[in-house]
């Protein structure tokens, strides 16, 4: 059976899966964050927040010593021990920005993104604190977007980005613009290679999320937990996953804590 270990490598999602969707408590899941310190076993956080805004999270949670992924692969940052300077993928943040104001000048699409409000705005939308809204507003290589159109608009939106090598992934709130070879997924694999280097020895690998921003982690991994969501329609990842899946039946941290109940407490093997 698999255990907490030094050799077992954890990237999670945060909101809606490590954190509760509406408090952003974890409260639910701080048996298991203790377990995993105890067993040394890296736990990587790897969201759609900046790195300004997962800095203080990561300290709160005691991972200040793991390395983590921000804006949905757009940025790697390391522990200050490693010595090494954040990692960067696809399209700066300004450019961004200036697609989407050009798009939108020319179709009249309906969309906000964080670089079209405040402060007070994103702490209205998102439930943060000015003071978090304004980290949220520190962006490197990502765009959230409050998407106001029609279906049919959003799938020309999407084509029209690919012609800008952009694409669009839906996160819990928002819809998120990045660079079309950017991915929770890329990031994690090239995280993966570098530790494995560092450690010279295999790493078996274990992604928690809910989103759809999250599929591409959790093919990127051995073991993947698809945290029950608030969409529609469960998810559901395309073609042959290799690895071991298991859906969990509650939400938030407490699906969190489900989804590693199973394959750490467990034992369990079955694709549910």
């Amino acid at each position: 059976m698999l255990t907490p270990n030094q050799h077992l490598l954890i990237f999670t999602d945060l909101d809606g899966s490590l954190l509760d969707h509406d408090s952003y408590s974890w409260r639910a899941a701080q048996p298991w964050l203790d377990r995993l310190a105890a067993a040394q076993t890296p736990l990587i956080i790897a969201t759609s927040k900046t790195a300004a805004e997962v800095a203080p999270l990561r300290q709160r949670l005691g991972l200040q010593q793991q390395p983590f992924i921000a804006e949905n692969g757009a940025q790697t940052v390391f522990p200050a021990g490693w010595r090494e300077a954040p990692l960067h993928a696809g399209a700066t943040y300004p450019e961004i920005c200036a697609i989407l104001a050009a798009l939108r000048e020319r179709t009249g699409f309906a969309f906000q993104g964080f670089a079209d409000a405040d402060d007070a705005r994103v702490a209205e939308w998102t439930g943060l604190s000015p003071a978090e809204a304004h980290l949220a507003r520190r962006r490197a290589g990502s765009e959230p977007l409050r998407w106001s159109g029609t279906d049919e608009q959003l799938a020309a939106f999407r084509t029209l980005l690919a012609l800008h090598d952009l694409r669009l992934t839906q996160g819990g709130r928002f819809h998120h613009v990045m660079s079309r070879q950017v991915s929770k997924g890329e990031a994690a694999r090239r995280l993966v290679k570098r530790l494995q280097h560092r450690r010279r020895r295999p790493l078996t690998t274990l992604a928690l999320g809910d989103g759809p921003n999250d599929i591409s982690l959790l093919q990127a991994c051995d073991l993947a937990v698809l945290i029950r969501g608030r969409q529609a329609k469960p998810l559901a990842l395309p073609g042959e996953f290799p690895g071991r899946l298991y859906r969990t039946r509650r939400q938030g941290p407490q699906g969190w804590s489900e989804g590693l109940d199973h394959f750490l407490s467990n034992g369990g093997s079955d694709h549910e």
